[in-house]
């Protein structure tokens, strides 16, 4: 297979302060992206997360890491946040590596996912920022891989039309009522926000993938692991 390099940009104002969005980036991506696992060492050439190595560290402005694989692999991660008025800042985000087959379907699949994770760091900073969150990874059934199968999830949510605004109030068995606003959603991404939770829906069936959500919980003594099996056994229920 042949490397193929592939940049993405993404640039977007946060209602937080550079210090606060710098701790998202760093140490606070159990609230927005996944948890990191394994060591992190806030230094140039120390671990950085997933594996990486940190390349640029000076707190709170910049920020990267980078990771080599086999075969011409690569990964890079960048954050450059410089202050804006009113305790707000600016974000510049560059992702950067390789594919090595079905380069467009990847590279746009990878383009909305960024826009999507850069938003949800964004909610992260407004109304959450400094917690670490109870996490889940949620992943459909096979039968999520179908064309129209991401409206299934946006039909049992109460999600119509388009665009963010509004609340929908979903009853979870094992969870209970969630009301929540919809703070995202296009064609292929929903997300939902409580005052102590974000819910994030993947329609990577457009991509080739399962249909997908994450939980993150910020209310003390949260169990990700069992709302991750209440949210589990909602999504995969709607293909069966």
């Amino acid at each position: 297979m042949m490397a193929k390099e592939f940049k993405i940009v993404h640039e977007s104002e946060i209602d937080g302060t550079p210090q606060q969005v710098f701790d998202a980036a760093t140490v606070g991506n159990s609230g927005w992206l996944w948890p990191m696992d394994g060591e992190f060492e806030p230094r140039v050439g120390g671990a950085g997360p997933y594996g990486s190595t940190v390349t640029a560290w000076d707190p709170p402005h910049r920020f990267a890491n980078h990771v080599d694989g086999e075969g011409g692999f690569f990964n890079s991660l960048e954050y450059d946040i410089s202050e804006r008025p009113e305790g707000r800042s600016w974000l510049r985000y560059v992702h950067s590596g390789v594919f090595f087959e079905d380069w467009d379907n990847q590279y746009d699949g990878a383009a909305k996912h960024t826009a999507f994770y850069q938003h949800t760091l964004g909610q992260y900073v407004k109304y959450f920022a400094g917690k670490q969150a109870a996490f889940a990874d949620i992943q459909g059934p096979e039968a999520s891989k179908g064309p129209d199968a991401f409206k299934a999830v946006k039909a049992a949510l109460g999600i119509h039309g388009a665009g963010a605004g509004g609340h929908v109030n979903v009853a979870i068995a094992g969870v209970g009522d969630v009301d929540a606003v919809v703070d995202y959603q296009d064609e292929n991404f929903v997300g939902l926000r409580t005052g102590d939770a974000m819910y994030r829906f993947f329609g990577r069936n457009a991509f080739g993938a399962v249909v997908g959500m994450t939980v993150h919980l910020f209310a003390g003594g949260a169990d990700g692991d069992a709302a991750g099996a209440a949210w589990g056994a909602w999504l995969n229920g709607l293909y069966s």
